[in-house]
């Protein structure tokens, strides 16, 4: 949902600075679109990496870290 919220925003950015008159508006326009771009860029490298990570249930508890590390030194 984020990233066709800032696709959206992208998209909105670079067609305000290009239809704009005004520079000021060419500006913020070219602002909210870089805005926008790095947070789409940003925003689907996170669903990259959360897509492959571990779910935190799968890890172990500092109990279980700490009887392992006694077996190892034993």
């Amino acid at each position: 949902m984020t990233r066709w919220i800032m696709l959206g925003l992208t998209v909105f950015g670079f067609a305000l600075a290009y239809a704009a008159r005004h520079p000021g508006l060419v500006w913020f326009g070219v602002i909210l679109g870089f805005v926008g771009l790095f947070g789409l860029v940003f925003g689907m490298a996170a669903d990259r990496v959360s897509a492959s990570a571990r779910p935190e249930s799968t890890m172990l508890g500092p109990d279980d870290l700490a009887a392992m590390r006694r077996r190892a030194t034993a």
